[in-house]
């Protein structure tokens, strides 16, 4: 499988996920893939693959200086391992908000806007998520 193929094969077998994470969050088959993390432990092996990869085609890694990591990112394997980096990552994020918000029990349509701000700006939508948690805990 090329490193085209693959980009293609994560982004399809991450988005599935967000979409039952926002339309069904509570669906028993939504709340198995979050319990046993299978679709980040899935990307978790291609990114493992990717990695070494990358490092058996361009040696170490240097992430000392903001130069070094730009120049460790022109190169498709460690771009591609990045990549699937942000969506495993991005994913646990997503599924331990909804863990949270179990106990919470903030609002639905903010936890949709915390989820699709942490697949799109990830980040965001965890600061988004730690805000709207600090004021309903400080609320009750």
């Amino acid at each position: 499988m090329t490193p085209t193929d693959m980009f293609s094969f994560a982004n399809m077998t991450a988005m599935p996920m967000w979409i039952l994470m926002i339309l069904l969050p509570k669906w028993k088959v939504t709340r198995f893939l979050i319990d046993f993390k299978i679709i980040p432990i899935l990307l978790s092996i291609v990114y493992v693959n990717y990695i070494f990869r990358a490092i058996q085609i361009g040696g170490g890694m240097d992430f000392g200086s903001l130069a070094s990591v730009m120049q460790l990112f022109t190169k498709e394997h460690a771009v591609l391992a990045g990549w699937v980096h942000y969506l495993a990552f991005d994913l646990i994020v997503g599924m331990w908000i909804l863990d949270q918000n179990q106990e919470l029990r903030i609002h639905q349509l903010l936890i949709v806007l915390c989820l699709f701000t942490t697949f799109m700006f990830g980040p965001v939508g965890f600061l988004l998520f730690m805000i709207l948690k600090a004021i309903k805990q400080k609320k009750s």
